[in-house]
């Protein structure tokens, strides 16, 4: 079997490859009959240094026995590969169009060991590329004379992949205002604000120090945080060949070793007060500055007279909770509804009576209770005559939060139940899902600040629901909710 030897440079340069690869490929050479070399870089298994007649000759001499074509899906995943360091990545790519001839969708199969390989190749580039336009650092050199008033800086990276052909627009585009250039072991690139350069002649690493070395460690030193100290993670994103050329690296083991230390004397730091602009933007906010009196009738007064958000211009009152002010069981609702809004107390529409009539069927006395809602006004829209109920948004749960959590400081309750999403969402914010809480029992704080919580779906959704079979099943769930209330109930507070 004749046996063809092609020599190529040690580049990612991919058209000298692909005319090579084409002129195997029309003349039906198999793979296992080329071995692709790198000048300069390998010998055969004898010590034979390969020549610049090597492999072309031959492959021209012979006839061209078919037409060969790769989709432009194919052709891209080569020329990607191409800038690995991989010495098997030219005979990788021709393996994979030599295949790709007989199997058109071999780039779909991921299982594939070539085409696996050659992703993964693929992959690291891209980590390659990544680090690059991270690490990178310039250093100005003085000014060139009848240079424009351009300023002149000097880099120097050591990639681990043939990527600067590949990076070199990101920095064109980055730096456009300035000449520059990047010396690595794998070539270079120059700009000069008009034409952008590469040469694959390797470069020797030069002195950098354009005297701000000094002030880029005051900084880094400055800004450095002891507490957020990931020595593994900062190895493996930054790895060694990167680590050695950054002027920073040389504090990191002197800002680790202390680190222990200024993390104690950050803590042990007396906590500073809030700066002059803090109460403006709270007063800004219509949010109580100073903490609200823990007296019930000051701080349902201050609920009354509440304006932190719109709702409080159409709706007719503030409904201020009410019950047992040492109540073991605090029950939390959405919003006052239309007849809720004219009396001015909570639970005792249409909501209130179902609930009402829960509570007798569980044995619990209401009166044993406070109940109150997350937002104090009623939100409704107009039809005709009537008021129809709409759902308080985010921004309406949040100016009436502060009063809820002053009613919970009042009241200091062993069980809060959420009745309805808003509810659940107001304690415990946003992100609480009600599909994930109904029904279930938990618990809040540690000790004597300690306190259970209980997530039930609203009164008006099992009005809403009416006599369905989904409806009964429902008010039979709720009812079971409420039954747990009785544990609560006869307990003296600790």
């Amino acid at each position: 079997m004749t046996r063809y030897v092609l020599t190529l440079e040690d580049s990612a340069a991919f058209e000298p490859w692909r005319e090579m690869a084409r002129a195997a490929l029309q003349r039906a050479i198999p793979p296992e009959s080329l071995d692709w070399r790198i000048r300069g870089g390998e010998t055969d298994l004898f010590g034979q240094q390969t020549n610049d007649s090597d492999g072309m000759v031959a492959l021209t001499e012979g006839p061209v026995l078919k037409s060969v074509t790769l989709r432009a899906s194919c052709i891209a995943l080569l020329r990607d590969m191409l800038c690995h360091s991989d010495p098997g990545r030219f005979a990788l790519a021709y393996r994979i169009a030599w295949r790709v001839q007989g199997n058109p969708h071999l780039l779909d199969v991921a299982t594939d060991v070539d085409i696996a390989k050659a992703r993964i190749m693929i992959r690291q580039n891209r980590q390659d590329c990544h680090k690059m336009t991270a690490f990178v650092r310039f250093r100005e050199l003085p000014a060139q004379i009848g240079g424009g008033g351009r300023r002149r800086f000097l880099a120097w990276f050591e990639p681990q992949h043939h990527i600067l052909e590949r990076v070199a627009p990101f920095f064109a585009k980055r730096f456009t205002d300035m000449d520059w250039m990047i010396l690595t072991p794998r070539g270079s690139i120059r700009w000069d604000g008009k034409d952008l350069a590469y040469s694959a002649e390797p470069c020797e690493q030069p002195e950098l120090d354009d005297g701000f070395g000094d002030l880029w460690n005051t900084y880094y030193a400055s800004t450095f945080n002891p507490a957020r100290v990931r020595t593994k993670a900062m190895r493996r994103e930054m790895p060694g060949r990167y680590w050695k050329n950054l002027p920073e690296t040389r504090l990191i083991p002197q800002l680790v070793a202390g680190a222990e230390a200024r993390v104690r004397m950050m803590a042990e730091q007396m906590p500073l007060p809030a700066p002059a602009f803090h109460g403006k933007l709270r007063s800004r906010d219509n949010l109580p500055v100073q903490p609200l009196s823990h007296t019930p009738e000051d701080l349902a007064a201050k609920i009354r007279t509440c304006t932190a958000c719109p709702l409080h211009c159409a709706a007719t009152q503030a409904v201020v909770g009410e019950g047992a002010i040492d109540a073991r069981i605090m029950v939390v609702g959405e919003q006052p509804g239309d007849q809720e809004d004219l009396a001015g107390r909570p639970f005792i529409g249409p909501a209130g009576q179902v609930l009402q009539e829960a509570l007798e069927k569980a044995g619990v006395d209401r009166s044993t209770l406070y109940l109150t809602n997350a937002v104090k006004h009623f939100r409704f829209r107009l039809q005709g005559r009537r008021r129809i109920h709409q759902s308080p948004d985010e921004a309406h749960v949040a100016a009436c939060r502060p009063w809820l959590e002053q009613e919970i400081a009042l009241v200091r309750p062993k069980l809060i139940v959420s009745l309805g999403a808003t509810a659940l969402k107001a304690l415990d914010g946003p992100g609480s899902v009600m599909a994930e809480r109904r029904g279930t029992l938990w618990t809040v704080g540690e000790g004597e600040n300690a306190v259970q919580r209980l997530a039930l779906a609203h009164p008006s959704w099992l009005l809403r629901l009416g006599d369905s079979a989904q409806g009964e099943i429902e008010r039979q769930r709720f009812g079971e909710g409420l039954v747990r209330l009785r544990d609560f109930c006869g307990r003296p507070k600790v």
